[in-house]
């Protein structure tokens, strides 16, 4: 009997800290990049209440407040893993992290099965897996965690309650600093395509053995006399046959995924007036700022200062300072004014825009469309510490006449 009390417990050790590490694993990727996951959670929120019409005015109100369930979410993670170590309140932990669990399988089944979703964020940007990796990855936690719940009386508390509450203050301040710092500057560790020293154009060409998704189309008919939906594919719709059936909606399925995609697909950048200036920019042979404005109502302008004065120095320099917003010519313009710019500005993608820089407004510098630096709205860069090689700052970025748009703004 002993024997097997100790083996059952050193089993339970196992298990928990294996889950607790897991946990505490995933929350702290999470943490690099606060933003990546609250993303993710519009991107879920978008479907259930656009695609799959399910509660839209919630799902909407819930996709205003991404960022705090995202923070929420990854704090709860590292408390929760910590707390499995060290047996920490373990019947109340040990019931949310399975409640938690839960909720992600129900996530990942989503994604796998729906096929709306390719990946469920479980590992952030850094660590990407596929739908069907995280739902048997899932599937395994729930499995171990049920094991927990039910030899939840073994577990005993591994320090005492004053070194335990120490302990789980100290995860608790490490972990809303970590993202507060990331959300304030940029991720410790950029793990997408923009990171520094990525070539942009390079990055939007396919791999070598590059193979498109194949795409599937699925179209959904009433049934006029029944009522029924029935789905067809594009051999056997019943188009014609208008006396029995409506029309009522078209899916496209990818029946299979493509290979060696671009790691950017949506980088075009134009002016207000339709001009594509993507390439003008990205091979340019000098140095160029590229100040990444997501929405510029709500954009962070504490620091504005140390950006009017950079502007000022690349105007001495003749470096190129371009802005690039997601927002309309309206918007933009009132950004620019209200702040003091005379920056020219141009529109993008609101996608790329936040997936190229997490900080709105946030600082690139590009030659010849590799990524030489990266700074969020906290800390703009001083010309003096970055010695750049002006040599190739000679000519102008734009040899013809500018967008009409430069003018408009700069007055």
């Amino acid at each position: 009997m002993q024997q097997q009390n100790k083996a059952l417990t050193t089993m339970l050790i196992i298990i928990r800290v294996f889950v607790g590490l897991l946990f505490i694993f995933s929350g702290l990727i999470k943490a690099n990049d606060p933003w990546g996951l609250a993303y993710k959670m519009g991107e879920f929120f978008e479907i259930w209440g656009n695609k799959e019409h399910f509660m839209p005015s919630l799902m909407l109100w819930l996709d205003n407040y991404k960022l705090f369930f995202s923070i929420t979410m990854v704090t709860f993670e590292i408390i929760a893993g910590m707390a499995l170590i060290i047996g920490y309140r373990f019947k109340l932990f040990a019931y949310l992290i399975l409640l938690l669990t839960i909720f992600f399988t129900f996530l990942t089944a989503y994604a796998l099965f729906s096929g709306n979703i390719k990946e469920c964020g479980c590992f952030g940007d850094c660590i990407k897996l596929q739908a069907n990796e995280s739902f048997m990855k899932d599937l395994i936690l729930l499995a171990l965690l049920l094991i927990l719940v039910f030899f939840k009386k073994h577990v005993a508390q591994a320090f005492s309650y004053k070194i335990a509450n120490i302990v789980m203050i100290a995860t608790l301040v490490l972990t809303l600093f970590i993202q507060w710092y990331a959300l304030k500057h940029l991720p410790f560790k950029d793990c997408l395509a923009y990171k520094v020293g990525n070539n942009i154009n390079t990055e939007m060409k396919p791999g070598p053995t590059y193979v498109a998704a194949e795409i599937k189309s699925v179209l959904t008919y009433k049934n006029k006399q029944t009522g029924k939906l029935e789905d067809f594919d594009q051999t056997n719709f019943p188009w014609e046959d208008t006396l029995h059936w409506e029309y009522a909606d078209t899916k496209n399925i990818e029946v299979k995924a493509a290979q060696n995609e671009p790691t950017v697909k949506d980088f075009v950048i134009n002016s207000y007036d339709g001009v594509d200036v993507t390439q003008t920019i990205l091979t340019y042979p000098g140095n160029v700022f590229v100040l990444f404005v997501k929405d510029a109502e709500e954009a962070n302008t504490s620091n504005m200062d140390a950006l009017r004065k950079l502007e000022a120095e690349c105007k001495k320099t003749n470096i190129p300072l371009i802005g690039v917003s997601a927002s309309n010519d309206i918007a933009t313009t009132a950004f620019n004014k209200k702040n003091n710019l005379t920056i020219p500005f141009f529109t993008i993608d609101g996608t790329a825009s936040k997936t190229a820089m997490r900080s709105n407004p946030g600082l690139m510098l590009l030659k010849r469309g590799t990524i030489i630096g990266k700074w969020s709205y906290a800390g703009y860069p001083e010309m003096e510490s970055l010695k750049l090689d002006l040599t190739d700052n000679a000519t102008s970025l734009f040899i013809s006449t500018p967008p009409p748009v430069m003018d408009s703004i700069a007055n």
